[in-house]
C-alpha cells in the first residue's frame, strides 16, 4: 500500500506507559512494522499503574488480537477476563425496574472485564520501542516538530507525539472544554473476592455484565474478572461526604453479601474534553484528551478512535497538507468526544429509585445544562445536533435498516434501548 506520509515519521515518542500510552505505542509498532523507524516509549517509573478492574466495547477484542498475535481465549485468561456483553442497570430511571444494556447483536457481541495493568503488559510485550525513564515537563510544536522538555532540563524532537500522561491536574478554559453536565467527580475503589469460586484456570466462557447499581450518592460499578470482583463507588464530592459514601458503600456489600474488601484508591477526576487534542505533531490520546466517568466504559473506546485516527492520517496524508488536516481532525475528535459526554450525562435525565439530594441535583441541576454547555456556537461543533437526531430517529413510524448503524457515541440500538429502560419520554 501506498502511504505517502510515511518518509515524515522516522521518529516517535508515546509519553505514559498506562492503558493509553501502550495501546499507542502497540499501535505505532503496528502500523510501521518491517520498517525503519526510531520509537520512544517515554514514562516516569515512579508513577504506578493503578490497577483498576475496567469494562471497554466489543471493538478492543479483535484489536488486541491484532496488536498482540495471540488466540483471543490467551488474551482473554491473561487479562484475568471474562466476557462482557453489556451493562446490568440496577434502580436507574424513572420505569423502577431493572434493564441490560446489551451489545448488538445481542448475546453475540462482547467486550472484556479486565484488568489495565495487566492489558499494560501485554501491549507491552509486542512493541518495539526504546524505553526511557525519564519525568516529562512539557510538549510542545517547535517548527513543525513536537519537542518534548524532561525533567533534567534536556529536549528531545521528534515528528509525531503521543501524549497520554493522564488527567490534568486542574482544568483551564482555555484549554479544556468542561463537560459539566456529567453530575460525578470521584471514585472510591475496592477490591473484593471473585465471584468465580470454581474458577478452573481457564477462559469464562458465560455472559458477564458490568453492574451499574444507582446508590443514594450515585452508583456503584462491579466489574467481575476471574480473580478478583472491582467495585467503585461514583459520587459527586461536593454533594456526599466521603464518610456517608463509605458507610452506603459498606451497606451495598453486605447486601451483596460480600464478606471483605480491599481499600484501593480515592480518584478524584475531572469531566473534558481537550480543545486541542490533536495539531499535526503532537497527539493527546486517553486521559489526557478527554474523561468522563466510567458509565458505559468509554475511556478505552476512546483512546483506539484517538490513536487510530491520527496513525491513519499521518500515514495516508501527505506532509504537505498535515497544517490543513490538523484542524479538521481535531475538530471531529472533539466532536465525538461531546457526544460520548452527552450520551453518558442523559443517563441521569430520568433520575433513579433514590429521591436523594445528589439524585435530585444530577437530573434537575446538572443534566440541565447540556443544551447551555453545548451551544454549537460556543463548542463550534455539531454533537448536541447528532444527539437530538438520535430521539428524532427514535420518534419515526419506522426506523428504517439503513439508519440502525446511525451514531451518536453510541447506535441508535443503543439509544432505543436505554429509552426504554430508563423511562425516557420521547
Amino acid at each position: 500500500m501506498i502511504q505517502p506520509g510515511r518518509e515524515s515519521l522516522q521518529k516517535i515518542a508515546v509519553i505514559g506507559r498506562g492503558t493509553a500510552g501502550s495501546l499507542a505505542a502497540a499501535s505505532v509498532t503496528n502500523a510501521l512494522a518491517e520498517t525503519d523507524y526510531e520509537l520512544h516509549h517515554i514514562y516516569d517509573s515512579r508513577i504506578p499503574i493503578i490497577g483498576v478492574g475496567e469494562g471497554s466495547w466489543p471493538s478492543l477484542v479483535d484489536r488486541l488480537h491484532v496488536l498482540s498475535n495471540l488466540p483471543h481465549e490467551t488474551i482473554q485468561n491473561r487479562l484475568n477476563g471474562t466476557r462482557k456483553y453489556g451493562v446490568a442497570f440496577e434502580g436507574w430511571g424513572c420505569r423502577n425496574h431493572d434493564f441490560i444494556h446489551y451489545f448488538t447483536p445481542q448475546l453475540v457481541s462482547y467486550a472484556y472485564h479486565l484488568s489495565a495493568d495487566l492489558l499494560a503488559d501485554i501491549l507491552q510485550e509486542g512493541t518495539r520501542a526504546h524505553h526511557v525513564d525519564k519525568n516529562v515537563q512539557n510538549v510542545t510544536t517547535v517548527d513543525g516538530r513536537a519537542e518534548i522538555e524532561f525533567e533534567d532540563a534536556t529536549t528531545e524532537r521528534y515528528d509525531l507525539v503521543f501524549d497520554a500522561r493522564g488527567f490534568p491536574k486542574e482544568l483551564n478554559t482555555n484549554e479544556h472544554l468542561d463537560i459539566s453536565f456529567i453530575p460525578t467527580n470521584t471514585a472510591v475503589i475496592r477490591r473484593c473476592p471473585s465471584i468465580f469460586q470454581d474458577h478452573a484456570g481457564g477462559p469464562v466462557r458465560q455472559p458477564t455484565y458490568t453492574r451499574a447499581v444507582a446508590r443514594p450518592h450515585g452508583w456503584v460499578f462491579v466489574i467481575p474478572l476471574t480473580v478478583h470482583t472491582s467495585y467503585g463507588y461514583i459520587f459527586n464530592r461536593n454533594v456526599s461526604d466521603l464518610a456517608d459514601v463509605e458507610a452506603d458503600f459498606d451497606e451495598l456489600l453486605e447486601s451483596d453479601r460480600v464478606p471483605e474488601f480491599e481499600r484501593r484508591a480515592v480518584i478524584q477526576f475531572p469531566n473534558f474534553v481537550h480543545r486541542q487534542m490533536y495539531d499535526g505533531v503532537v497527539a493527546r490520546v486517553g486521559n489526557t484528551a478527554t474523561f468522563m466517568e466510567p458509565l458505559e466504559a468509554t475511556a478505552i473506546v476512546a483512546a483506539q478512535m484517538q490513536i487510530e485516527m491520527v496513525l491513519h492520517m499521518r500515514l495516508n496524508r501527505s506532509v504537505e497538507i498535515l497544517e490543513a488536516d490538523a484542524p479538521v481532525v481535531n475538530r471531529f475528535l472533539i466532536n465525538t468526544m461531546l457526544c460520548y459526554g452527552l450520551f453518558v450525562g442523559w443517563h441521569y435525565s430520568c433520575g433513579s429509585i433514590h429521591d436523594t439530594d445528589f439524585w435530585r441535583f444530577a437530573r434537575d441541576q446538572i443534566w440541565a445544562q447540556h443544551r447551555e454547555v453545548l451551544d454549537p456556537l460556543g463548542v463550534e461543533c455539531t454533537a448536541l445536533r447528532k444527539f437530538d437526531e438520535m430521539f428524532d430517529l427514535l420518534r419515526q413510524p419506522v426506523v428504517e435498516k439503513s439508519d440502525w448503524n446511525r451514531l451518536c457515541a453510541a447506535p441508535v440500538t443503543s439509544y432505543a434501548q436505554l429509552t426504554q429502560g430508563l423511562g425516557y419520554r420521547l
